[in-house]
């Protein structure tokens, strides 16, 4: 079950950029999707932070989320409070609606349209990457 766990932590963190012509500026704006495409996530400025909303969801994504006492996945702020760190990469908070907890998570921006999201539960258990995908 952390494997499962860690695993969603990751697929919450990716986050990144939609519209082409934002890439040299801003590469983690915009919307991505997860690698099994049952989730989209927008990330958008938020004050001097970067935070990620469900913009759509998969029927199962909707039904893991009901299962963790979340009703309404699209439209939930997911990624709180992300900050660049010193080595370029994004560090904040994670929401997972499955579970109904919030974890410590990365971003590294692999190039414009890629993006790895990394997370661990709990003091670096069970951690896991996944890499993400930029839509269109």
């Amino acid at each position: 079950m952390i494997d499962r766990l860690a695993v969603r932590a990751a697929a919450m963190l990716a986050i990144g950029l939609s519209a082409p012509a934002m890439a040299a500026e801003d590469p983690y704006l915009g919307v991505w999707s997860n690698p099994k495409g049952t989730v989209h996530v927008r990330s958008h400025h938020c004050g001097a932070s970067m935070c990620g909303t469900v913009v759509w969801a998969s029927d199962k994504a909707k039904s893991d989320a009901a299962r963790g006492d979340t009703k309404e996945l699209v439209g939930l702020q997911l990624f709180r409070d992300f900050r660049k760190d010193k080595a370029g990469n994004w560090r904040g908070k994670v929401f997972v609606p499955d579970i109904n907890k919030t974890f410590s998570g990365s971003i590294k921006v692999v190039n414009v349209n890629t993006l790895t999201g990394s997370g661990c539960l709990v003091g670096r258990v069970g951690c896991k990457s996944q890499t993400w995908t930029r839509l269109p």
